[in-house]
């Protein structure tokens, strides 16, 4: 098939076996790639009931048709399983130069299967492919892991590795790759640990079929300029994701304190002008990356060398957390890279569990005599370090925020911020509804990347509730994972403002199929919902409750800033939800009907589940 490899690499733990197969034409047909590739095999290949951590469940990392190839952004790379955080889908998109070299080694998707009694790592090396001994890298964090193997095989070999975190189960562990990549959210890392699988190494060097190569070029040449051309450009490749925390901050969307508020007053100690002058080194981009939004930083306060901090980790280790230098979020971004945690959650965590000490829930004897506050950043740092470990609170804390709550209880439930047991990510939502709505119906959880609407909501008035407001969330939901399946980035339609109807012509002339932007985005909608419907296999009781938000954002006022004394009433969450699943053609409990799933071709295969 022109724009793949056309084989899949399938890898069982267990009895260590290596098989290669044929890439499935109606995956390639109907899902595209990517994270379709991944809720396919998900679908049709873990039983329904599968625990998160045993051998049943399955890790598939996966490429689209963009991948490896001269097409703006297409750096991508996929890895689903069933989430041991939530108990629901989990989808972690991975930037950076792997995606390429498994293209180019010829494979487009590593279906991991079963686990191992020892650890070990797959070797990949175009056609030769083994699971090596990876005992003396068992306990070693990621970016040490990265350079003992990049030491051992080459340079040129692309690395993915699990830290303590995914080793020891902490449900919200990544998997981290080229010194600050990380596939991030719903514990994609801790299914790695469960089968004992500390690292994948790949190099390849084969070409990628095409089905113009000179119409492709035209494209290519095409879409690259259109992104040169922006005048957005030179700000986002100096700044990349930094460039919103001080607008964030000005219009009380900055996550403050465990999301009490949305303003900081210490905010402008992290904008991105100050972290460029106080410790960026240089620019970092993924494989064919016009607009290198990655930052290498030098903090020489804690002498260390480390990709980021990026927005999300700004915002929730950051303000979310009262932290006032961005020295000290580095500190922190740097011990989860290394241990391998999300950001996200982490900060989401220790936010948490701040508040539940300051509110007297918690006291130094819960906490292992550690003092918990805002703006402490030792402390954050030592629960970084037991959270990684699962030493005492960190235990507790490794769970997720929701299981957290349930532990301490004493109305600690208003204050747990998440949407499916995932924490929220680094948007204060007590006034935008359009990004609120966004949260709650997310396929993985509260995420920010499957529809940021926030800016929508400035737009038309963030406190508004109407159907055009739904279906903006809606088109999002589509045009924005549309990327995670051709396994590009969406940066550059986002933060450049390049055509994405450009992407319509660009898959033809790789792939020789004739599908306009219209036909890619219904593609993606039967995507999401084949997600849907896997919440609905996977979680007993699943529907519209498992969409609420955190009662902070519809009961407790912003305490400061543009959104003071706001939230979203309670009558809007609901009408919000009606109108959505009105315009999804889902039930009002959120379950996708049988006329909606005929119509986009899912009935046979979701049929009797």
């Amino acid at each position: 098939m022109n724009g793949y490899a056309s084989m899949i690499l399938r890898i069982n733990l267990t009895n260590k076996t290596i098989t290669k197969e044929p890439y499935p034409d109606r995956a390639a047909r109907d899902f595209l790639g990517g994270r379709g590739l991944g809720i396919y095999t998900l679908w049709t290949e873990v039983p329904r009931g599968a625990n998160p951590l045993g051998p049943e469940n399955k890790l598939i990392a996966s490429t689209g048709p963009l991948s490896g190839l001269l097409v703006p952004g297409a750096g991508k790379m996929d890895w689903t399983c069933k989430s041991p955080l939530t108990g629901g889908y989990a989808s972690a998109s991975l930037g950076g130069m792997l995606s390429a070299e498994l293209k180019y080694a010829g494979y487009d998707s590593v279906i991991f299967e079963g686990a191992s009694d020892e650890p070990v790592y797959l070797f990949v090396d175009d056609d030769q492919v083994e699971l090596l001994d990876a005992s003396d890298l068992w306990g070693k964090g990621c970016i040490t892991t990265e350079k003992m193997l990049k030491d051992r095989l080459g340079e040129e070999f692309q690395i993915a590795a699990i830290g303590p975190g995914g080793e020891n189960g902490v449900k919200y562990a990544c998997i981290h790759h080229d010194w600050g990549r990380q596939a991030g959210r719903g514990g994609v890392g801790t299914v790695m640990g469960a089968k004992k699988l500390k690292a994948v190494a790949v190099r390849g060097t084969k070409g990628i079929p095409v089905a113009d190569v000179k119409a492709f070029h035209q494209q290519s040449r095409k879409m690259f300029k259109a992104c040169k051309d922006s005048e957005l450009w030179e700000a986002f490749q100096r700044y990349g994701t930094t460039i919103i925390t001080s607008w964030c901050d000005e219009v009380g969307a900055l996550p403050t304190r465990n999301f009490e508020t949305g303003t900081f007053e210490a905010g402008p100690n992290l904008y991105g002008e100050v972290m460029r002058q106080k410790i960026v080194v240089t620019d970092k981009g993924c494989s064919a990356c016009p607009s290198p939004c990655g930052k290498y930083s030098h903090s020489k306060k804690h002498n260390i060398w480390l990709e980021g901090p990026e927005y999300e980790t700004i915002g929730m280790l950051g303000s979310n957390c009262g932290l006032s230098d961005i020295e000290d979020v580095a500190r922190a971004n740097f011990l989860c890279d290394e241990l391998g945690i999300d950001t996200i959650s982490a900060g989401g965590c220790i936010a948490f569990a701040t508040e539940c000490f300051l509110k007297g829930i918690l006291t130094t004897e819960d906490t292992d005599g550690l003092e918990l506050g805002w703006d402490k950043p030792e402390a954050i740092y030592a629960l970084i370090e037991k959270i990684a470990r699962r030493e005492g609170v960190g235990a507790v804390l490794a769970e997720g925020v929701k299981h957290a709550a349930r532990v301490w209880g004493q109305g600690s439930e208003e204050f747990a911020i998440h949407v499916k047991g995932m924490e929220m990510s680094a948007y204060d939502v007590h006034q935008a509804t359009g990004m609120l709505l966004a949260y709650q119906t997310c396929d993985v959880g509260a995420h920010h990347n499957r529809a940021w609407a926030i800016t929508y909501d400035l737009e038309v008035g963030r406190e508004a509730v109407t159907p055009e407001k739904v279906a903006r969330v809606i088109f999002l939901q589509h045009a924005r994972p549309f990327f995670d399946l051709a396994g590009g980035c969406r940066f550059q339609w986002i933060e450049l403002a390049i055509d994405v109807t450009e992407y319509a012509p660009m898959l033809q002339t790789i792939t020789g199929i004739d599908r306009s932007w219209d036909d890619l985005l219904k593609l993606s909608e039967r995507v999401w919902n084949l997600t849907r419907m896997y919440w609905v296999r996977e979680v007993p009781g699943f529907g519209r409750q498992w969409d609420y938000p955190p009662p902070r954002f519809y009961k407790h006022p912003a305490t400061s800033g543009p959104t003071q004394g706001q939230f979203t009433p309670w009558e809007d969450v609901q009408k919000l939800l009606d109108m959505y699943y009105e315009q999804r053609g889902w039930d009002a409990n959120g379950i996708p009907t049988e006329e909606k799933l005929e119509e986009l071709g899912l009935s046979n295969l979701v049929k009797g589940f």
